[in-house]
């Protein structure tokens, strides 16, 4: 077993070897005007990559806080005529005065 592992130990290290020779290689090519000009590109794509998150992150933000005020407005405004909540709120308020008699009064039952 640990001569599979040495062996995958050895070609992952060939592996990088392989790449980091050629990457540096790659990169050894290159003129100087090409180097400043992949370096300006480089800079000013990073920048618009700022800009671009920026933009997106306010976007998002901003309908987030729509969404929650609107779903807070709604809330507040609920209709305290509609049946369902008149139920809720009588069904509620009975059993709060049903226990608060029973604390009142243990004796009595």
């Amino acid at each position: 077993m640990s001569d599979f592992a040495n062996l995958t130990q050895t070609l992952e290290d060939a592996f990088k070897k392989v790449f980091t020779n050629y990457m540096n290689s790659w990169h050894m090519n290159e003129t100087k005007a090409e180097k400043a000009l992949s370096d300006r590109l480089a800079a000013e794509n990073f920048n618009n990559v700022v800009w671009y998150l920026m933009v997106m992150i306010g976007m998002f933000s901003f309908i987030i806080v729509a969404i929650l005020v609107s779903t807070v407005k709604s809330k507040r405004r609920e209709h305290s005529d509609d049946p369902y909540h008149r139920y809720i709120e009588e069904d509620w308020t009975a059993k709060l005065k049903n226990q608060i008699l029973i604390m009142e009064n243990p004796m009595a039952n």
